[in-house]
């Protein structure tokens, strides 16, 4: 017999098969995902930028300010009081100049030795290739202050204790900048440089006028690392200069706070004034130190 007309739809509603789940649409996933990493990216660099900021806050501040009772986000009175302290008390300017000089031949010296030594690992075929960059890289693993006595030794030998070049001669080879070099060197195509090798150039040609034109990354990176580093730099200067008068930033800094009773808010000038030179170059050779640190295959 064939069921009356009212109950057909109430069969057809339990023989209906089950509703499947809706699924998140990759659109929905994909914004919450950016959201997050956005999120995450402004945590980490209020984090990073923080002790920056309060540098200038206490740099800016009257003195004392930092030592009353609650936390300052922004300075009751705005004044370049501690600015003209340090000017006015000690060398500043020279300080820079000195720490402007040493920066500059260090880096000049350093990224020429290590764009050579990078191509000589690279393209260069010679017994005792392999053995000799893995002795340079092991380099790395000897501390800095492991080898200050030798090299001390060595500066007062060679005469150039207590000058500019106590502190640029033992900077000039940098076993990071020349491993850099190399693997940026090796991403080259080979097809470039066995054109030329063709068309009867040498060495030292292929090396001015094909790699480094393509090589700007790199030579971007390896001057704001060996300048941000001989910039920053405190034990060696602090070792092979004698005189007041050639201290570079870092140990001038040293120098100002163990004069008189610690004046924090000078300090904190002093330090910005060491610090925002390495901001703005970093800021300006931004977009060529990602792409060389890309090209060489660090990540």
């Amino acid at each position: 017999m064939t069921a009356p007309a009212h109950q057909l739809p109430a069969q057809a509603a339990t023989v209906a098969a089950p509703q499947r789940p809706r699924r998140r649409s990759r659109g929905t996933e994909s914004r919450r995902g950016i959201v997050w990493r956005t999120i995450v990216a402004v945590v980490v660099t209020a984090i990073v930028v923080f002790p920056l900021y309060w540098m200038l806050v206490v740099a800016f501040s009257p003195r004392g300010e930092i030592f009353e009772p609650g936390l300052r986000l922004w300075p009751s009175t705005f004044t370049l009081e501690n600015f003209e302290k340090i000017f006015d008390r000690y060398p500043v300017l020279g300080w820079f100049g000195n720490s402007l000089v040493i920066g500059v031949f260090v880096m000049v010296l350093t990224t020429a030795l290590n764009l050579l030594a990078g191509y000589a690992f690279a393209r260069l075929r010679f017994r005792g290739r392999t053995g000799i960059f893995l002795l340079t890289l092991s380099t790395m693993m000897i501390p800095v202050q492991a080898i200050m006595v030798a090299q001390f030794r060595l500066v007062v030998d060679i005469g150039v204790y207590g000058t500019y070049w106590g502190v640029i001669l033992p900077g000039a080879a940098a076993a990071f900048g020349i491993f850099l070099a190399r693997q940026f060197f090796l991403s080259i195509p080979d097809e470039l440089v066995e054109a030329a090798r063709l068309d009867g150039a040498g060495h030292l040609r292929i090396f001015l006028q094909i790699v480094l034109p393509l090589s700007r990354p790199l030579i971007a990176v390896l001057l704001l690392l060996t300048f941000l580093g001989s910039w920053n730099d405190f034990a060696w200067p602090l070792i092979a200069l004698k005189e007041n008068d050639l201290f570079t930033l870092p140990v001038g800094l040293l120098y100002l706070k163990g004069q008189t009773t610690p004046d924090y808010n000078a300090i904190m000038a002093m330090a910005l004034v060491s610090v925002l030179p390495m901001v703005l170059l970093f800021l300006f050779f931004q977009r060529y130190f990602v792409q060389g640190f890309a090209r060489s295959g660090i990540r």
